[in-house]
């Protein structure tokens, strides 16, 4: 007997129907549905048998599905209180499934996965995927891998180059941690209900030591932020908010033989880490 395709949209509206479930707008809700972007997220994850992965937002187990027919060990954190209860019926019979209830900006995750390397496969609310991607990264969990769904726009910020308009804080921080590459383009009558933007799976490999050394991570990136916070300012003023005094920036910058009247959006990763490590040094 052929288990039904949750990604099936027929299948997902007779789920939504049977449980009363509808999309939630305050929590950022689409359900996807189709089989093929569920194969494509699952191959871009390099799912094999016995891979321990994180899922966050399950929904009504439709990547959850694909994951666990792929032989991963799943464990999935769902911020909707009703979809546990759903998800035990959509998924009876599937071993290897263990879901939480909470917030994953609250959960303790070294906890619920231990120590041991896993990846994290996502269907994220758009209003959310930063913060969150952010926070996983951040936190030095021992991850391998992070395919997601996100925005297209976001995709495109998180892998531009210096120089360009998409180029910011968020592309600086993905790249210093992990190397980005956009997996496919996702229309929106891929979802149900369509959003009203286009999307992406990203696959985000984590690097096994950051893109740049730094003396000081956390100086990298308040540079960074500083940099961005006002992009039209020269970097001589936009490094104002530090607290540093103009000389010391001006000196930071002649150091890291970065003019001083370029702006943050022309700067590379390792010329963000010459003029935060000039600083640090002067501190």
């Amino acid at each position: 007997m052929l288990t039904p395709q949750i990604a099936d949209k027929g299948v997902t509206r007779h789920i939504l129907k049977a449980f009363g479930l509808h999309a939630s707008h305050r929590l950022g809700q689409n359900f996807l549905i189709s089989p093929a972007v569920v194969r494509a997220v699952v191959e871009a994850a390099e799912i094999g048998a016995g891979d321990r992965v994180l899922e966050i937002g399950p929904g009504i187990g439709t990547l959850t599905q694909g994951l666990l027919e792929a032989g991963a060990e799943v464990t999935a954190v769902e911020l909707d209180k009703k979809l546990p209860a759903v998800l035990a019926e959509t998924l009876r019979g599937y071993a290897h499934l263990n879901v939480v209830q909470g917030d994953i900006l609250k959960t303790d995750i070294p906890s619920l996965m231990g120590g041991e390397p896993f990846k994290v496969a996502a269907n994220l609310p758009y209003y959310i995927t930063t913060p969150i991607l952010l926070s996983l990264l951040e936190q030095k969990l021992p991850i391998t891998r992070i395919v997601t769904m996100v925005q297209k726009e976001v995709a495109a910020r998180m892998t531009a180059r210096p120089g360009g308009r998409d180029y910011g804080a968020l592309s600086v921080a993905v790249q210093y941690h992990t190397e980005p590459e956009i997996a496919l383009d996702v229309p929106p009558n891929c979802f149900l209900p369509e959003p009203e933007v286009d999307s992406a799976v990203i696959v985000c490999a984590v690097r096994k030591t950051p893109a740049v050394d730094v003396k000081d991570e956390k100086m990298f990136f308040r540079v960074v932020k500083a940099a961005f916070g006002q992009r039209r300012k020269t970097l001589t003023n936009a490094l104002k908010p530090l607290g540093v005094p103009k000389e010391q920036i001006e000196a930071a910058l002649a150091g890291a033989k970065v003019d001083a009247a370029r702006r943050g959006e022309t700067l590379s990763l390792s010329e963000f880490a010459a003029v935060a490590d000039g600083l640090t040094e002067q501190a």
